[in-house]
Protein backbone atom coordinates (compact mmCIF):
# COMPACT_ATOMS: atom_id res chain seq x y z
CA UNK A 1 0.00 0.00 0.00
CA UNK A 2 1.40 3.63 -0.80
CA UNK A 3 0.73 6.09 1.87
CA UNK A 4 1.62 9.76 1.76
CA UNK A 5 1.97 12.03 5.08
CA UNK A 6 2.40 16.15 4.42
CA UNK A 7 3.81 18.48 6.82
CA UNK A 8 2.11 21.33 8.89
CA UNK A 9 -0.06 23.35 6.76
CA UNK A 10 0.58 27.06 6.88
CA UNK A 11 -2.15 29.71 5.73
CA UNK A 12 -3.63 30.54 2.66
CA UNK A 13 -0.18 29.34 1.18
CA UNK A 14 -0.15 26.07 2.16
CA UNK A 15 -3.76 25.42 1.91
CA UNK A 16 -3.37 26.28 -1.76
CA UNK A 17 -0.57 23.71 -2.77
CA UNK A 18 -2.23 21.04 -1.53
CA UNK A 19 -5.80 21.90 -3.28
CA UNK A 20 -3.94 22.61 -6.74
CA UNK A 21 -1.06 19.97 -6.52
CA UNK A 22 -2.48 16.73 -4.02
CA UNK A 23 -5.16 15.49 -6.79
CA UNK A 24 -2.19 14.98 -9.16
CA UNK A 25 -0.22 13.55 -6.80
CA UNK A 26 -2.92 11.12 -5.74
CA UNK A 27 -3.10 10.15 -9.15
CA UNK A 28 0.43 10.01 -10.51
CA UNK A 29 1.57 8.18 -7.49
CA UNK A 30 -1.35 5.76 -6.52
CA UNK A 31 -1.41 6.70 -3.62
CA UNK A 32 -3.82 4.79 -1.29
CA UNK A 33 -4.05 7.48 1.87
CA UNK A 34 -3.26 10.56 2.80
CA UNK A 35 -2.41 12.23 5.89
CA UNK A 36 -2.11 15.78 6.67
CA UNK A 37 -1.19 17.80 9.62
CA UNK A 38 -3.48 21.01 9.31
CA UNK A 39 -2.77 22.77 12.41
CA UNK A 40 -1.20 25.71 11.30
CA UNK A 41 -3.66 26.06 8.45
CA UNK A 42 -5.44 28.70 9.32
CA UNK A 43 -3.70 31.85 9.02
CA UNK A 44 -0.85 30.39 11.00
CA UNK A 45 -2.79 29.08 14.44
CA UNK A 46 -5.20 25.98 14.28
CA UNK A 47 -7.83 24.73 11.74
CA UNK A 48 -11.09 26.03 10.83
CA UNK A 49 -14.15 23.82 10.18
CA UNK A 50 -14.31 25.35 6.59
CA UNK A 51 -10.21 24.79 5.83
CA UNK A 52 -10.47 21.46 6.78
CA UNK A 53 -13.17 20.33 4.93
CA UNK A 54 -10.85 22.20 2.02
CA UNK A 55 -8.31 19.90 3.06
CA UNK A 56 -10.31 16.61 2.87
CA UNK A 57 -11.69 17.43 -0.63
CA UNK A 58 -8.55 17.91 -1.98
CA UNK A 59 -7.33 14.43 -0.93
CA UNK A 60 -6.85 14.16 2.64
CA UNK A 61 -8.40 10.71 4.35
CA UNK A 62 -7.40 11.71 7.72
CA UNK A 63 -6.08 15.35 9.35
CA UNK A 64 -3.93 15.94 12.43
CA UNK A 65 -3.63 18.82 14.60
CA UNK A 66 -0.80 19.49 17.57
CA UNK A 67 -0.03 22.09 19.84
CA UNK A 68 -2.34 24.25 18.17
CA UNK A 69 -5.21 22.49 18.28
CA UNK A 70 -7.63 24.68 19.76
CA UNK A 71 -6.39 28.21 18.85
CA UNK A 72 -9.95 28.29 16.52
CA UNK A 73 -12.97 28.27 18.44
CA UNK A 74 -14.65 26.33 16.35
CA UNK A 75 -12.34 23.23 16.48
CA UNK A 76 -14.30 22.61 20.09
CA UNK A 77 -17.33 22.23 18.39
CA UNK A 78 -16.78 20.55 15.07
CA UNK A 79 -13.65 17.99 16.45
CA UNK A 80 -16.05 15.67 18.17
CA UNK A 81 -18.20 15.10 14.84
CA UNK A 82 -15.72 14.73 12.12
CA UNK A 83 -14.15 11.28 12.95
CA UNK A 84 -11.09 11.89 10.27
CA UNK A 85 -9.93 14.90 12.79
CA UNK A 86 -6.75 13.66 15.17
CA UNK A 87 -5.43 15.91 17.81
CA UNK A 88 -2.84 14.83 19.96
CA UNK A 89 -3.52 11.45 21.78
CA UNK A 90 -1.95 12.38 25.22
CA UNK A 91 -3.97 16.03 25.85
CA UNK A 92 -5.89 15.39 29.15
CA UNK A 93 -8.93 13.26 29.98
CA UNK A 94 -11.97 14.88 28.59
CA UNK A 95 -10.36 16.70 25.88
CA UNK A 96 -12.86 16.95 22.86
CA UNK A 97 -12.34 15.05 19.91
CA UNK A 98 -9.82 12.02 19.65
CA UNK A 99 -5.98 10.87 19.61
CA UNK A 100 -6.26 7.91 17.15
CA UNK A 101 -8.75 6.82 14.53
CA UNK A 102 -9.24 3.58 12.74
CA UNK A 103 -9.72 4.46 8.59
CA UNK A 104 -10.57 2.57 5.12
CA UNK A 105 -8.02 3.49 2.36
CA UNK A 106 -9.12 3.70 -0.99
CA UNK A 107 -7.65 0.29 -1.57
CA UNK A 108 -10.58 -1.12 1.21
CA UNK A 109 -7.36 -1.68 3.76
CA UNK A 110 -7.14 -0.22 7.23
CA UNK A 111 -5.02 2.49 8.52
CA UNK A 112 -4.35 3.70 12.21
CA UNK A 113 -3.45 6.85 12.36
CA UNK A 114 -2.24 8.51 15.99
CA UNK A 115 -0.92 11.31 17.15
CA UNK A 116 1.40 12.10 20.02
CA UNK A 117 2.83 15.15 21.56
CA UNK A 118 6.44 15.95 22.75
CA UNK A 119 7.51 16.94 26.13
CA UNK A 120 10.47 18.21 25.28
CA UNK A 121 11.19 22.23 24.89
CA UNK A 122 7.11 22.16 24.89
CA UNK A 123 4.23 22.67 27.35
CA UNK A 124 3.75 19.96 30.61
CA UNK A 125 1.47 17.60 29.14
CA UNK A 126 1.19 13.45 29.96
CA UNK A 127 3.74 10.84 28.71
CA UNK A 128 3.39 10.22 25.10
CA UNK A 129 4.79 7.29 24.53
CA UNK A 130 2.77 5.30 26.81
CA UNK A 131 -0.59 7.09 25.08
CA UNK A 132 0.88 5.86 21.76
CA UNK A 133 1.80 2.49 22.79
CA UNK A 134 -1.64 1.83 24.35
CA UNK A 135 -3.41 2.86 21.06
CA UNK A 136 -1.16 0.76 18.96
CA UNK A 137 -1.68 -2.59 21.42
CA UNK A 138 -5.67 -1.94 20.71
CA UNK A 139 -5.22 -1.88 17.04
CA UNK A 140 -1.95 -4.00 16.27
CA UNK A 141 -0.44 -3.82 13.40
CA UNK A 142 -0.95 -6.93 10.92
CA UNK A 143 -4.15 -8.04 12.88
CA UNK A 144 -6.54 -5.21 12.66
CA UNK A 145 -4.82 -2.39 11.13
CA UNK A 146 -3.23 -2.87 7.84
CA UNK A 147 -1.00 0.28 8.64
CA UNK A 148 0.12 2.16 11.14
CA UNK A 149 0.80 6.13 11.28
CA UNK A 150 2.35 7.89 14.13
CA UNK A 151 2.56 11.74 13.67
CA UNK A 152 4.69 13.13 16.52
CA UNK A 153 4.49 16.48 17.23
CA UNK A 154 7.53 17.64 19.12
CA UNK A 155 10.53 20.20 18.90
CA UNK A 156 13.46 17.87 19.65
CA UNK A 157 14.53 15.61 16.95
CA UNK A 158 16.13 13.53 19.82
CA UNK A 159 12.79 12.92 21.04
CA UNK A 160 11.53 12.01 17.82
CA UNK A 161 14.53 9.61 17.05
CA UNK A 162 13.33 7.95 20.30
CA UNK A 163 10.09 7.85 19.75
CA UNK A 164 10.62 5.85 16.23
CA UNK A 165 13.23 3.10 17.70
CA UNK A 166 10.10 2.67 20.76
CA UNK A 167 8.05 1.84 17.67
CA UNK A 168 10.04 0.38 15.76
CA UNK A 169 8.30 -2.79 14.53
CA UNK A 170 5.06 -2.20 15.69
CA UNK A 171 3.80 0.88 13.47
CA UNK A 172 4.36 1.62 9.51
CA UNK A 173 5.63 5.55 9.96
CA UNK A 174 7.16 7.64 12.70
CA UNK A 175 7.60 11.27 11.42
CA UNK A 176 7.64 14.10 12.92
CA UNK A 177 5.65 17.22 12.79
CA UNK A 178 5.69 21.01 14.29
CA UNK A 179 8.77 22.39 13.65
CA UNK A 180 7.94 23.10 10.18
CA UNK A 181 12.26 22.07 8.36
CA UNK A 182 12.39 19.11 6.46
CA UNK A 183 14.56 16.48 7.86
CA UNK A 184 16.97 14.04 5.28
CA UNK A 185 16.83 11.07 7.88
CA UNK A 186 14.38 9.55 6.32
CA UNK A 187 15.05 5.70 7.06
CA UNK A 188 13.80 2.18 7.72
CA UNK A 189 14.76 0.89 11.06
CA UNK A 190 15.93 -2.52 12.02
CA UNK A 191 12.59 -4.14 12.79
CA UNK A 192 10.42 -2.29 9.41
CA UNK A 193 9.60 0.85 10.38
CA UNK A 194 10.08 3.97 8.70
CA UNK A 195 11.26 6.99 10.59
CA UNK A 196 11.54 10.81 9.36
CA UNK A 197 12.23 13.07 12.30
CA UNK A 198 10.04 15.98 10.65
CA UNK A 199 8.30 16.16 7.08
CA UNK A 200 8.34 19.89 6.88
CA UNK A 201 6.05 22.16 6.38
CA UNK A 202 3.62 22.91 3.41
CA UNK A 203 3.84 27.06 3.24
CA UNK A 204 6.19 29.38 1.88
CA UNK A 205 10.08 28.38 2.45
CA UNK A 206 10.95 32.26 1.92
CA UNK A 207 9.94 32.92 5.48
CA UNK A 208 10.98 32.18 8.90
CA UNK A 209 9.29 28.91 9.30
CA UNK A 210 6.10 29.73 7.42
CA UNK A 211 6.14 33.53 9.02
CA UNK A 212 6.46 36.62 7.09
CA UNK A 213 10.01 37.62 8.20
CA UNK A 214 9.27 41.07 9.36
CA UNK A 215 8.42 40.32 12.69
CA UNK A 216 10.47 37.46 13.51
CA UNK A 217 13.68 39.57 12.52
CA UNK A 218 12.00 42.38 14.64
CA UNK A 219 11.75 40.17 17.96
CA UNK A 220 15.05 38.96 17.45
CA UNK A 221 16.96 42.12 17.10
CA UNK A 222 14.87 43.55 19.69
CA UNK A 223 13.04 41.48 22.08
CA UNK A 224 10.24 43.66 21.90
CA UNK A 225 7.01 42.13 19.57
CA UNK A 226 5.79 45.21 17.28
CA UNK A 227 3.03 43.39 15.22
CA UNK A 228 1.58 39.90 15.42
CA UNK A 229 2.91 36.86 12.85
CA UNK A 230 1.68 36.94 9.78
CA UNK A 231 1.81 33.60 7.55
CA UNK A 232 4.24 34.02 4.54
CA UNK A 233 2.23 34.51 1.15
CA UNK A 234 4.83 33.40 -1.43
CA UNK A 235 4.03 29.98 -3.51
CA UNK A 236 3.84 27.61 -0.95
CA UNK A 237 6.63 23.79 -1.18
CA UNK A 238 4.34 20.95 -0.79
CA UNK A 239 6.64 18.58 1.83
CA UNK A 240 6.14 15.43 2.68
CA UNK A 241 7.10 11.72 3.07
CA UNK A 242 5.71 8.80 1.24
CA UNK A 243 6.17 4.76 2.24
CA UNK A 244 5.11 1.62 1.03
CA UNK A 245 3.90 -1.37 3.18
CA UNK A 246 4.28 -4.54 2.67
CA UNK A 247 0.55 -6.24 2.61
CA UNK A 248 1.39 -9.06 4.79
CA UNK A 249 2.95 -7.26 7.54
CA UNK A 250 2.06 -3.84 7.39
CA UNK A 251 5.80 -2.96 7.62
CA UNK A 252 7.75 -0.44 5.42
CA UNK A 253 9.31 -1.66 2.26
CA UNK A 254 10.27 2.00 0.93
CA UNK A 255 10.54 5.43 2.01
CA UNK A 256 11.18 8.73 0.83
CA UNK A 257 10.26 12.88 1.02
CA UNK A 258 8.66 14.67 -1.16
CA UNK A 259 8.98 18.49 -1.83
CA UNK A 260 7.48 19.68 -4.78
CA UNK A 261 6.87 23.39 -5.42
CA UNK A 262 8.05 26.90 -4.09
CA UNK A 263 11.91 27.39 -2.86
CA UNK A 264 12.83 24.10 -2.16
CA UNK A 265 14.86 21.63 -4.19
CA UNK A 266 12.60 18.93 -5.51
CA UNK A 267 12.02 15.06 -4.35
CA UNK A 268 10.08 12.82 -5.74
CA UNK A 269 9.72 9.08 -4.84
CA UNK A 270 11.19 6.98 -7.92
CA UNK A 271 7.74 4.93 -8.60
Amino acid sequence: MRLLFLGDVVGRSGRDAVAERLPGLIEKFNLEFVVINGENASHGRGLTEGHYNALKDAGADVVTLGDHAFDQRDTLSYIEREPTLVRPINMADGTPGRGAMLQSARNGKQVLVVQGLGRVFMNPIDDPFLAIEKAVEDCPLGAVADAIIVDFHAEATSEMQAMGHFLDGRVSLVVGTHTHIPTSDHRILKGGTALMSDAGMCGDYDSVIGVDTDEPLNRFLTGVPRDRFTPAEGEATLSGVVIETDDATGLCTYVAPLRIGGTLAEALPAW
